[in-house]
């Protein structure tokens, strides 16, 4: 059988004059008075279509050519030649072409004509097959494929750490319930509460907001951990930066300070930008040409800039002093919003920054207290064009200061008895950090809508597929 090859192996690689078989998809077809039909075929392996040029002398011209329509799938035996055109190098003459999957024109959703972002949402087992979204698709695997090497080629261990958890690192109680419970009759305690000890795990289950805490687990034996995996939260948010289901990042290192964090972070995001601008050249220049013209300028800036630090504290003092109307006013202690971050990134700095040393109020209970009482060694990274990607911390390992610290936010210590045990058993410094997957996919694309760089998008009201 004549040798398969992908149209990414074809354009990147040719054999000219060999035969080869190609399988794919039709993107466009045209026809020509000279008795040609030229077809534009892409198999998802490269962001170039591959041209076949289909003559009227093929035995099944008449018969099999006129089946072919956009998103038809096909299968071509073909010779590798010198394309005539300007638009690419090699081409494929063809001596069979069949149609393996037809697709009717009148009904086929995703067509030649210019389709919006929100038509598309609608349709999103169809989308990857645009230009866009198939860019997206594989800049989402260059990156995955480079946070593992990043990694592990220091020394990291890969975490999986449990989807389904009776711990809620967050505090924030905006958790999706896990129950085998009938909802509509569900068991009661003698004070009318739902009675979670007949539940499948004999308490509360909820879907995992964060790999955190239990990285801090293995960190704390292995020394350097990763997780890379889903995460959900329960937020009512229909903004452009928001999912329910996302996939994070969660680096955690034993004998480690905030300093040694932000200096993780930003050689990992540093060597994210690199990878991709690396591997993804022909994708990247499409975002630049159709999606965000600056995108290529900002993330070598990102690159070929040191990331400027400073605290909360002092960032908050040059945001009062600058005079900038915000939507939301600016005083010690509020949660910065991106409006904030991004002005510090672009009109201050104009570089990324790293914001240490928060507001206790603000920030999570397993947050370093800081000699004044009223900071944690926490840290965000931010960036251009999108505000806050990175967030962590330097974790509390006094015992007696974390116990403080959950009663003083309200939490149940009993749940985190385990995690006591980290502290009571060879406490180290350790830190970590957690990156939302899509929210760099977003950075790095410059997609304005965190729902168009993730496959499936789940948000408030919508689980369609």
């Amino acid at each position: 059988m004549t040798a398969k090859r992908s149209v990414r192996e074809v354009l990147t690689s040719p054999k000219i004059g060999s035969e080869v078989r190609i399988e794919a998809w039709v993107r466009t077809k045209r026809d020509s008075k000279a008795g040609l039909t030229f077809l534009e075929l892409n198999d998802g392996s490269y962001f170039q279509n591959l041209q076949i040029v289909v003559s009227a002398t093929l035995p099944n011209y008449a018969t099999e050519i006129p089946k072919l329509h956009v998103g038809a799938s096909v299968r071509v035996l073909g010779t590798e030649a010198q394309s005539q055109g300007g638009k690419q190098s090699v081409e494929i003459q063809a001596l069979e072409v069949a149609l393996v999957g037809a697709c009717d024109p009148a009904v086929y959703p995703i067509g030649k004509q210019k389709m919006t972002y929100e038509y598309l949402r609608d349709f999103t087992h169809l989308r990857s097959r645009t230009n866009t979204f198939s860019a997206i698709a594989r800049v989402r695997n260059v990156l995955a494929m480079a946070i593992h090497g990043f990694f592990q080629e220091r020394g990291f261990l890969w975490l999986h750490t449990p989807v389904i958890t009776g711990n809620d690192a967050e505090g924030a109680g905006q958790m999706f319930r896990v129950t085998t419970l009938d909802v509509a009759k569900p068991p009661r305690a003698e004070d009318g509460s739902v009675d979670f000890s007949q539940d499948f795990f004999g308490q509360g289950a909820n879907l995992t907001v964060s790999g955190q805490l239990e990285a801090e687990a293995y960190a704390c034996s292995m020394g350097a951990v990763y997780t890379f995996g889903p995460t959900f939260r329960a937020e009512n948010s229909n903004t452009s930066r928001h999912l329910a289901e996302f996939w994070m990042v969660e680096p955690e290192v034993a004998f480690a300070d905030l300093d040694d964090n932000a200096r993780l972070a930003e050689d990992f995001l540093k060597h994210l930008l690199r990878t991709v601008l690396e591997k993804c050249p022909l994708e990247m220049e499409f975002f630049k040409q159709r999606v965000e013209p600056g995108i290529l300028d900002l993330l070598n800036s990102v690159l070929e800039n040191p990331f400027k630090r400073l605290t909360y504290t002092e960032a908050v003092e040059i945001l009062i002093k600058s005079g900038e109307k915000f939507k939301y006013k600016v005083e010690w202690g509020i949660d910065l919003q991106s409006e904030h971050e991004r002005y510090l990134t672009e009109q201050v700095f104009k570089a990324p920054v790293i914001l240490t040393d928060y507001p206790k109020g603000i920030k999570a209970f397993y947050m370093k207290m800081n000699p004044d009482g009223k900071t944690v060694r926490a840290m965000d990274v931010l960036v251009p064009g999108i505000g806050e990607i990175i967030g962590g911390a330097q974790r509390e390992d006094d015992i007696e200061l974390l116990k403080g610290r959950i009663a003083e936010m309200g939490l149940h210590a009993g749940p985190l008895d385990w995690y006591l045990d980290l502290r009571r058993f060879g406490s180290v410094p350790h830190a970590g950090f957690g990156l939302g997957f899509e929210r760099l996919v977003q950075f790095v694309t410059g997609m304005g809508n965190i729902r168009d760089v993730i496959p499936f998008p789940r948000t408030p009201g919508h689980i369609k597929i």
